[in-house]
């Protein structure tokens, strides 16, 4: 009824009309099945569609199915419920961040890495920041698509203006790292544009204040400790130099004030700001407004490189009566779209499979190949179940800062604010 009523809902068969809900002759008798859920919509499905049909293509003998659902808290509840109930798909796309508040509670199984061995796909494939966080008590409980960072774009010929590009044309990335050295390339920029140097919304982009924070809190050395039923600890002075970073960035001249991320993307693809913090997901939106558009990891603001990510990676849903037949046919399909990860790399996703990055054809993509080593310095939610992409925990981390980015509340009311809010967290239990 689930699956059915999800199907109805929006979702994609592919491998076959409307497989899913087919009688076993009409959708191909005697093919193991393998039904996928992902989150992905827009460019990103499209993409995703083409994986996945080439990957039905290669592999007659399954019948591979597809369905997409709405990403976001929703899509998650429906994962758990199923999982819980033992009728989930054979497989699907979670985000990593979201890894701590499913593989404790059983609703997910580990992978076996001599079955994915036997397929092409082994640790020394991964970035070892990325294959760390696809761990749980020593076990693989994601197997990662992609690193999709939090990076900086920038307007080469506005960067070059102001004197901040290398012998090869590009952004220098010394000439942007320390905090001095960020906020004097910010103030080279503005005098270029005439406006501002930086493009930064934080304004009603809670998700992208949040990001912002970890990478830079991780870059100052700032630990955590995160226990549920104790109360929430951090370094309050890593965290209080951060946000001073950020009430001397956000002055009007490096970035502006009160702005949000609609106003700063737009700034930056009208030439008004020559750099811009975002998600490498914009990598379409900016090209198709500077087709010369160019991009690095996130600067090293503080003393150690972190760049705040986050991965897409695909699970095994708890299975209470699993056909052997079946997860044969879904190790062979979930390779199969690793390995397919050139396609998904267009987007500007960096393919977690390293042997995909390592081609000719993905060393000729501008600019993802400036950025992909930030899969290498990649720092990733905290693990704790409430944390991850699509959470309420980012929605209250981000309002948390707002008063103190706006400049109407000093750096350490930021920090009580996101204690406080920690605390209340860490005193639920997990639904999950």
């Amino acid at each position: 009824m689930l699956r059915a009523a999800l199907v109805g809902a929006g979702g994609i068969a592919l491998g076959g009309s409307l497989a899913a809900c087919a009688t076993p002759s009409a959708a191909g008798a005697g093919r193991p099945a393998v039904m996928i859920w992902d989150l992905f919509s827009g460019g990103d499905g499209a993409l995703m569609q083409e994986m996945v049909a080439a990957v039905a293509a290669e592999n007659p003998d399954i019948r591979l199915d597809s369905t997409t659902l709405a990403w976001g808290s929703p899509y998650y509840t429906k994962l758990a419920m199923a999982s819980s109930g033992g009728r989930p798909p054979e497989a699907a796309v979670m985000h990593m961040s979201r890894l701590a508040g499913y593989a404790p509670g059983g609703l997910l199984e580990p992978f076996d890495l001599d079955a994915l061995a036997a397929l092409g796909v082994r640790q020394e494939h991964f970035a070892p920041a990325v294959w760390e966080k696809a761990q749980y008590d020593g076990q693989l409980y994601a197997l990662p698509l992609d690193t999709h960072p939090y990076i900086l774009f920038n307007n080469p010929e506005l960067v070059g203006q102001a004197g901040l590009t290398g012998a090869d044309g590009k952004l220098d990335y010394d000439a942007i790292s320390g905090t001095d050295g960020f906020l004097a390339a910010g103030r080279a920029v503005a005098e270029v544009t005439g406006e501002t140097g930086v493009g930064w919304g934080y304004l009603r982009d809670p998700a992208g204040c949040w990001r912002m924070f970890w990478g830079l809190y991780t870059q100052n050395g700032g630990g955590y400790d995160l226990v549920p039923g104790r109360k929430a600890e951090l370094d309050v002075d890593a965290a209080v130099e951060v946000f001073e970073f950020l009430q001397e960035m956000v002055d009007g001249t490096v970035a502006a004030r009160n702005q949000d991320g609609g106003a700063a993307s737009g700034r930056f693809m009208s030439g008004r700001a020559g750099m811009m913090f975002s998600g490498e997901w914009d990598l379409p939106m900016f090209r198709d407004a500077l087709p010369e558009v160019g991009a690095t990891p996130f600067p090293t603001i503080f003393d150690q490189p972190a760049n705040y990510a986050d991965s897409h990676a695909f699970v095994l849903p708890r299975q209470a009566h699993a056909d052997p037949a079946a997860r044969e046919a879904t190790y062979r399909v979930l390779a199969g779209l690793l390995k397919q990860s050139m396609t998904w790399a267009s987007a500007g996703h960096i393919p977690a499979y390293q042997p995909v990055v390592e081609q000719d054809a993905y060393q000729e993509l501008t600019p993802q190949r400036d950025y992909a080593r930030a899969a290498e310095i990649a720092v990733f939610d905290p693990d704790v179940w409430f944390s991850g992409g699509g959470s309420d925990f980012q929605n209250r981390m981000g309002d948390a800062m707002t008063d103190t980015l706006s400049g109407e509340a000093p750096p350490r009311t930021a920090v009580d604010r996101i204690l406080r809010e920690m605390d209340r967290l860490l005193s639920q239990p997990n639904p999950a």
